[in-house]
């Protein structure tokens, strides 16, 4: 019996599943979890794919524990977990794949030093995503790992949506709109192939909204545009990154306010967005149950960042046929969505309350000219399935 491991590193959390092969067609979920508040208390919690609590674990005193300390106990219990089952590959996330990189890759050396040179394009994610990949090297040096990638889903998209408007050189370069959070994307195009053929194949807005969001344009499944370009940092409003933002302001910090390249850096990724605005927190759940008129202007400006890079999209695609929400956020906050929708009323957007409310499939009205679907994303498996295709290309 095998199994898969799909990786998912984060600056302060590492999120996982284990995948059974039984049928090596369709891995079947045999748990997943995830261990945060990485660098202050590290806890794992883990459950089963049906929901029953498996494992949960505290490391008191212990912010000097690494990813790699961590991920060596995770191996620890997933071995255990998994009983005669071998673990024959790990998947990772890796948010950026720069121009060359438009497929999932089995990792090398020469791979992870070609990554290496990525990070600058996302600090927040990318040292994280290798650190990880070079932590399992460690632990087992022959296991099989395969890298896929955030922007990967967006390559095809139009030459006009990934050009900026600087001199060509720059662009030749790699200075260029890449786009990101394709792995959900590509999962709710697959999803969504499955469940709503007819819509699929038609015009797509999705919108992938958590602590870090963006808007991916689909037509027929495949990446028309994306809020998201260069970076990670561009398009809408999000947890503690500001989103599009005009550049004569950061050229403002830096001349008339003199901040360093490091605190513009840290302004804009870390405490900006939602938590800058309202000054509580990067949370919407907490924001939506604070009372205060920051906590509500963060939300206002959040729906209506997100309602306006709408309108882009639907001018990217020439129309639209359905929205799709997803991610912590778009799957279960009625109120942004909501608030989203009610700005798209000018393109026939009316949505049921009682469906919104009980964040089902469908929760737009039947007289709404734009179908309004809740699909909860899986990157997990969504890496899975990359991973066993490598391993499928391998065996020739």
């Amino acid at each position: 019996m095998k199994a898969v491991v799909s990786l998912n590193a984060g600056s302060s959390s590492i999120k996982f599943a284990l995948f059974t092969l039984d049928d090596p067609s369709v891995p079947l979920l045999a748990a997943s979890g995830k261990i945060e508040k990485i660098g202050i208390e590290p806890s794992l919690r883990a459950q089963s794919a049906a929901g029953s609590v498996l494992v949960e674990r505290t490391w008191p005193g212990g912010a000097e524990l690494t990813h790699a300390d961590l991920l060596k106990d995770l191996f620890a219990w997933a071995i255990d977990h998994l009983g005669d089952r071998e673990v024959v590959a790990i998947g990772h996330r890796v948010v950026h794949g720069g121009t060359q990189f438009a497929a999932p890759a089995l990792v090398d050396d020469a791979l992870l030093a070609e990554l290496e040179t990525l990070c600058p394009l996302a600090p927040l994610h990318q040292p994280h995503n290798l650190a990880a990949i070079r932590a399992v090297r460690s632990l087992s040096p022959h296991l099989p790992q395969v890298a896929c990638f955030d922007t990967a889903f967006h390559h095809g998209k139009p030459e006009v949506a990934s050009r900026m408007a600087l001199p060509r050189t720059f662009h030749d370069r790699g200075v260029r709109r890449y786009g990101f959070h394709g792995l959900s994307y590509e999962y709710i195009a697959t999803e969504l192939g499955r469940i709503a053929p007819g819509l699929a194949a038609g015009r797509v807005i999705a919108a992938h909204l958590g602590n870090g969001a963006s808007l991916c344009a689909m037509a027929n499944g495949q990446s028309i545009d994306t809020t998201m370009g260069f970076t990670a940092l561009d398009g809408l409003m999000m947890g503690t990154r500001c989103g599009s933002l005009d550049p004569g302001v950061v050229l403002y910090l830096q001349s008339e306010l003199g901040l360093s390249v490091s605190e513009v850096e840290d302004l804009l990724y870390r405490r900006s967005g939602l938590l800058g605005v309202s000054g509580i927190s990067s949370d919407m759940r907490t924001l939506s149950a604070n009372e205060s008129q920051a906590a509500a202007e963060a939300i206002e400006l959040f729906v209506w960042k997100a309602a306006r890079e709408f309108g882009a999209m639907t001018a990217s695609l020439q129309g639209v046929d359905a929205l799709v929400f997803t991610a912590g956020i778009g799957e279960n906050h009625a109120g942004v969505r909501n608030g989203i929708c009610k700005r798209l009323e000018w393109l026939g957007v009316r949505l049921d309350d009682r469906a919104n409310e009980a964040n089902d499939f469908r929760i737009s009205a039947p007289e709404s000219r734009v179908a309004v679907l809740v699909i909860p994303t899986d990157e997990e498996r969504m890496i899975a399935m990359h991973t066993i295709a490598a391993l499928n290309r391998m065996a020739g």
